[in-house]
């Protein structure tokens, strides 16, 4: 039989799961592999990457070795490898050994862990990946609520496609949301935390409208969606801040968003982004507080009792 050898990990089951930790680690044996000029392929769980090799059409036969990267040694999943692969040599690498007496761990004929009962733990295979390409990382804040729009309502349909579209893109996307609340730690507990979120992003996407005043007001593009048939607050206050990044609910496709995403990440939208900050900050355009206190009308001697 040709030399060839197969990759596995706890991607490569059904009911298993590709952290990046493990995307990494296997990256790490890739590049072993590679620069030692030895074949191999790589099983992975259709979950995760439908239309790629699975345990599911592999040929057994077709390899002399069976290499497992990453994850804790344990459960019958691993034992059911050990079976179908008892030809290959079986050599697990850079994984945690909870007990050395486990079938799942007696089955390797080699076990190159990271960490296991009285051995001195070594580097997870992650830390030496090849360095990789810094993707942007984008804040989205939508919103399912605002039934005081009724019919005009677009906001599941908008959410729906622009996530959609977002999981097709190559970013960093981070889930955020304006509510506070003092308790809950998977939320800000002051408009400052959220902000200082805001500031280290790239771009936000948002149908809201404070996500859009926020993002702009962090000097960070944002490309809105007005989620209201006809628009309403959010296409208000995009025009009110001189935001031209904005998306009707009615004219919502992929082509649009995609045109506003390259603009939003160009030199030209990073620039606009930090002018209507700048703007923000100066107080250059008018907004309702500044009418406040006219319109309180404290100046008039009745004003005192004045209590309704």
């Amino acid at each position: 039989m040709r030399q060839r050898i197969l990759l596995t990990g706890w991607f490569s089951f059904r009911d298993g799961e590709a952290t990046a930790g493990d995307v990494l680690a296997l990256r790490r044996v890739e590049d072993v592999l590679r620069e030692e000029r030895l074949a191999y392929d790589i099983v992975w769980s259709p979950g995760f990457r439908p239309g790629d090799l699975d345990l599911e059409r592999v040929r057994p036969r077709a390899y002399s070795h069976l290499v497992f990267v990453c994850g804790p040694l344990h459960g019958e999943q691993i034992v059911a490898l050990h079976r179908r692969f008892r030809h290959c040599v079986r050599i697990a690498v850079g994984v945690s050994v909870i007990d050395g007496d486990d079938p799942a761990v007696t089955g390797f004929h080699r076990v190159l862990a990271r960490d296991a009962p009285g051995a001195e733990p070594v580097e997870d295979l992650a830390a030496r990946a090849p360095s990789m390409a810094v993707t942007p990382v984008v804040g989205v804040l939508l919103t399912l609520g605002q039934g005081e729009y009724g019919e005009l309502r677009r906001h599941g349909e908008v959410a729906a496609a622009v996530t959609r579209w977002l999981a097709g893109k190559d970013c960093a996307r981070l889930e955020l949301e304006t509510r506070l609340d003092a308790h809950d730690w998977h939320l800000s507990a002051t408009p400052a935390q959220l902000q200082s979120v805001l500031a280290r992003l790239d771009l936000v996407v948002t149908d809201r409208l404070h996500g859009l005043v926020l993002g702009l007001r962090a000097g960070v593009p944002v490309l809105a969606v007005d989620p209201v048939a006809g628009g309403a607050k959010v296409s208000a206050q995009a025009r009110a801040c001189g935001w031209p990044a904005l998306v009707p609910a009615e004219h919502l496709h992929e082509g649009q968003l995609e045109r506003w995403w390259g603009w939003c990440r160009s030199a030209a939208g990073r620039a606009a982004a930090l002018r209507v900050r700048a703007d923000f900050a100066a107080g250059a355009a008018p907004d309702s507080a500044d009418e406040l206190v006219p319109a309180l009308d404290l100046g008039r001697p009745e004003a005192a009792g004045h209590t309704a």
